[in-house]
C-alpha cells in the first residue's frame, strides 16, 4: 500500500543570532561534553557513569514571546478589548489556529506603504475570492528574504488600522505578513508621528485590537511558493500562560 501525504510548506523563520532582529536575543549552546554535568548532578552519580563521557546536548535561550514567527494575542494591543479583559495567548481558541489561507501579494508595494481596505478589496477581487469567517490572511510581501539584512526591520510595507478593522468585520481572527511586523515599518511612523504628532499613528494597526479582538502572525516566511487559496494553514502558538504572544510552527497543507 502507498501512503499518501499532504504536501507541507514551512512558513515559519528560524530564530538565531544572526537573525537582523532589534528585539533582544541570546543563545548558549550546550555541547555534550557540558551535558554530562549536568547529567551526573540530575542522577546522582558521576560523570564517567555516561558512555564516553558524554551527556545530551542541549540550548539556553533569552527572547521575548515576539522573536521569530509568532501569533500576538489580543492583551499585546491592550489591556481590554470590545470593553472586557483582553484574552492572553493561552485563553484563545484553538480553532483559530487551523484553518483555510488566503495570500494577499503586495510585493509591488514600497517600504513604508500602509495597506488599505480598498487595497485588500482589489486584491481580492483580483483572485476572485470572498473572505469567509475564520479564513487565515496572510499579507505577502516577501521580506523574509531579507531576514538577515541589516534593513529587515525596516523594509517592507504594513497594514493600516483601517485595513485591520475591515478584516474583523469579515469575521477574520488571525491575519498575519512575512516581514517584521503587520504595521508600516517603526522608522516611517516616527517620521510621520514627528511630522505632525497625533493620535493613531503609532502602532495604529496593533491598536485596533482595543476596539475589535483579533491575533496577527509576524515573521511568516515562504508565502511565495503558495497559491492564493486552496490550502489549508496550522499556525499554533506555544501556550505560554498569561502571554502577550506565543511563538509557532506556521505550516501550510497542500492537498
Amino acid at each position: 500500500m502507498t501512503r499518501t501525504s499532504p504536501r507541507l510548506i514551512d512558513l515559519s523563520v528560524a530564530i538565531g543570532r544572526d537573525v537582523q532582529d532589534p528585539l533582544p536575543f541570546s543563545i548558549r549552546y550546550e555541547s555534550h561534553e557540558e551535558g554530562v554535568v549536568i547529567g551526573a548532578k540530575l542522577f546522582g552519580v558521576e560523570q564517567e557513569a555516561f558512555p564516553e563521557g558524554k551527556g545530551l546536548a542541549g540550548e539556553f535561550l533569552e527572547l521575548t514571546t515576539h522573536a521569530g514567527t509568532h501569533v500576538d494575542a489580543p492583551w499585546h494591543y491592550w489591556p481590554t478589548t470590545e470593553g472586557k479583559p483582553a484574552r492572553t495567548i493561552d485563553e484563545l481558541p484553538l480553532d483559530w489556529f487551523y484553518s483555510d489561507g488566503v495570500v494577499l501579494d503586495f510585493t509591488d508595494k514600497p517600504p513604508g506603504y500602509e495597506i488599505s481596505s480598498k487595497d485588500v478589496k482589489e486584491k481580492l477581487a483580483s483572485i476572485g475570492y470572498v473572505l469567509r469567517p475564520y479564513d487565515i490572511v496572510m499579507i505577502r510581501t516577501d521580506c523574509d528574504k531579507k531576514l538577515y539584512d541589516p534593513d529587515y526591520a525596516q523594509s517592507h510595507p504594513g497594514v493600516s488600522a483601517e485595513a485591520t478593522l475591515w478584516l474583523i468585520d469579515q469575521g477574520i481572527k488571525v491575519m498575519g505578513i512575512d516581514a517584521w511586523g503587520w504595521d508600516i515599518p517603526l522608522k516611517y511612523q516616527a517620521e510621520d508621528y514627528k511630522r505632525n504628532p497625533r493620535d493613531g499613528v503609532l502602532w495604529a494597526a496593533h491598536f485596533a485590537g482595543k476596539e475589535k479582538e483579533y491575533c496577527q502572525i509576524e515573521k511568516l516566511a515562504n508565502l511565495d511558493r503558495l497559491p492564493p487559496t486552496g490550502f489549508k494553514v496550522s499556525v499554533f502558538p506555544v501556550k505560554i500562560h498569561r502571554a502577550s504572544a506565543g511563538w509557532a510552527r506556521a505550516v501550510a497543507i497542500m492537498d
